[in-house]
């Protein structure tokens, strides 16, 4: 599209950012910090992005909350590890400026904002990975009295997930053990109108924003990228029913998220079976068809943020199933899953992004995912000790609950190859009998017992015995893509011959992953996002400086 003159823009600031998740509130606040002038766009009415409905948690290698609990890293340690996981398909460069970056942000932040934070003791994902930490990668933001975001308290994005104020820790481990939670601290923080979770990092970065006073266009879906002969100079939006045209002399740095809610896009580029997704439905590729459209190259494309899911019949969220995360339900004892043969496939204790690899791999013989459909099974030991999606210990069983007093029962109701389910049941007792997964070896690694239950015999390996016996219906869900734009390591775009496209940038989801088919840890995406963020509104600030010399 050929630049308006002039007269024809409707706003001319230094720096446009689309999308106002951890990425975008990251690079407005640096953008703004290094001396320009910022609007961020908003599609929604809601502030915050899939980070605002998430954990909130960051996962930083050498972050400088790890001494205060004892843990030490490296970048040659934290190098290896990321190296390890990204397995070669993104440049070891922006590996490097990842290892080398995130831990100046969150010091910048701390210093320059309301954030804080704290060192979790969650293990990274793989943490016998040469270069894995046992805790302190992963960081928690300190919760938020939502009340001091003023008028814009309302605009923050709510949860239909982390909607009770928890801690990482506090959320997950309280799995294992839900009677010991802190009921009485959480109903104090609620009297207090405090939130934590993605709603607490969004909200801190949020206040920074207005500390700033910061321009927010809400409601304003970017279109098109507006170009010159020297680059991207603005982009068109539709705001208010009407075109708006913006001026954005130092870059548009795009952090629009990924593009899971467009049946179209995840058509062309994801051979995943994906059927739910926990993130904003306004995630419909903006940003990845804008760059395309003014030549960017892309990779990545083929991989997502997925993780085992299940919905609750007729529970919504702005019109949407809800997606929950099966973890509980896959970690804890006297639970496994199996496919439509009955059998396991794998270790179900494994991190959420590897199990879904498993859950999607794909079977030549059928044309379609080996391990879907797919099934929790547990017994009654289970339910009376473990959370099951919404459902607490003692609740009653919903009718949408598959139930039985027998397997073959079981078996019958699910659609499961009955044989195989007992086999599977037999075999699987059998190994918790002797303490040893021998098939999955699950419950061997770090990460599976920090989950599991440390009151039971095993904190991942109970016996499938006592009926009634249970069977959850599991899919592959998405909490985002990660595919889009290639970029350097000052977050700029590129064209088809690996060469900047001026005045155009990419953070979070709406870029190609640096992690590959990997996931670090706890926070995984959001401290990749936030970083790119940071660098982005750094070197957009910058760029319009110097445009601004030399006009």
């Amino acid at each position: 599209m050929t630049a308006p003159t002039p007269e024809q823009w409707d706003l001319e600031i230094d720096v446009a950012v689309v999308g106002s998740g951890g990425a975008g509130l990251a690079a407005a606040i640096l953008a703004h910090d290094h001396g320009a002038r910022v609007a961020v766009l908003e599609s929604s009415a809601k502030v915050g992005g899939t980070t605002a409905v998430s954990g909130g948690g960051l996962w930083i290698p050498l972050n400088h909350h790890m001494a205060e609990i004892g843990e030490t890293d490296s970048r040659e340690e934290a190098l290896t590890y990321c190296k390890r996981l990204t397995d070669g398909q993104a440049p070891d460069e922006l590996v490097e400026t990842f290892v080398d970056t995130g831990h100046v942000m969150v010091r910048y932040l701390e210093e320059h904002t309301p954030l804080s934070f704290s060192a979790c003791d969650m293990p990274d994902y793989r943490p016998e990975e040469p270069g894995g930490k046992l805790r302190g990668r992963t960081l928690d933001p300190e919760m938020l009295v939502k009340a001091e975001l003023g008028e814009w308290a309302e605009k923050l994005r709510p949860s239909p997930l982390m909607f009770v104020p928890l801690k990482i820790v506090e959320g997950l481990q309280g799995m294992a053990k839900p009677k010991d939670v802190d009921v009485g601290a959480i109903v104090d923080r609620m009297k207090r109108g405090m939130v934590g979770a993605g709603n607490a990092l969004i909200g801190r970065l949020l206040k920074a924003c207005i500390d700033r006073e910061i321009t927010f266009l809400m409601e304003t879906r970017a279109r098109e990228l507006v170009t010159d002969d020297s680059g991207v100079a603005g982009l068109r939006a539709e705001r208010e029913g009407a075109d708006y045209h913006i001026r954005a002399g130092g870059g548009v740095v795009l952090a629009s998220g990924g593009f899971e809610w467009s049946d179209e896009l995840r058509g062309r580029y994801q051979p995943a079976k994906l059927t739910d997704h926990c993130s904003p439905a306004s995630n419909e590729g903006d940003g990845l068809v804008m760059a395309l459209d003014v030549g960017a190259d892309v990779g990545n494309m083929n991989e997502v943020w997925s993780y085992p899911g299940a919905t609750v019949p007729g529970e919504e969220h702005e019109g949407r199933s809800v997606s929950r995360w099966v973890i509980a339900e896959r970690t804890l004892p006297h639970a496994i899953l199996v496919n439509r043969g009955g059998e396991r496939f794998t270790n179900e204790g494994e991190n959420y992004n590897d199990m879904s690899k498993a859950l999607l791999e794909f079977d030549p013989e059928t044309q379609q995912p080996r391990n879907l459909p797919c099934w929790a099974i547990m017994d009654s030991q289970y339910r009376a000790k473990y959370p099951l999606l919404t459902m607490l210990p003692g609740d009653p069983d919903p009718d949408w609950l598959a139930s039985a007093d027998t397997l073959a029962g079981l078996a019958e109701k699910a659609g499961i190859d009955a044989k195989g389910l007992a086999a599977t049941v037999e075999r699987w007792n059998a190994f918790v009998q002797n303490g040893s997964d021998d098939d999955f070896h699950r419950g061997e690694g770090a990460y599976e017992h920090w989950l599991g239950d440390p009151d039971a015999p095993h904190p991942n390996l109970g016996a499938i015995e006592t009926p009634p016996y249970y069977a959850l219906p599991v899919a592959a869900h998405s909490s985002g893509t990660k595919g889009g734009p290639r970029t350097n390591r000052h977050g700029q775009v590129l064209n088809g011959q690996g060469e900047a496209i001026r005045g155009l940038y990419a953070a979070g989801n709406v870029m190609a992953g640096i992690s590959g088919p990997g996931y670090y840890g706890g926070g995984g995406t959001i401290g990749l996002a936030m970083t790119w963020g940071y660098i982005c509104g750094i070197h957009a600030a910058n760029n319009g400086a110097a445009n601004n010399r030399g006009s």
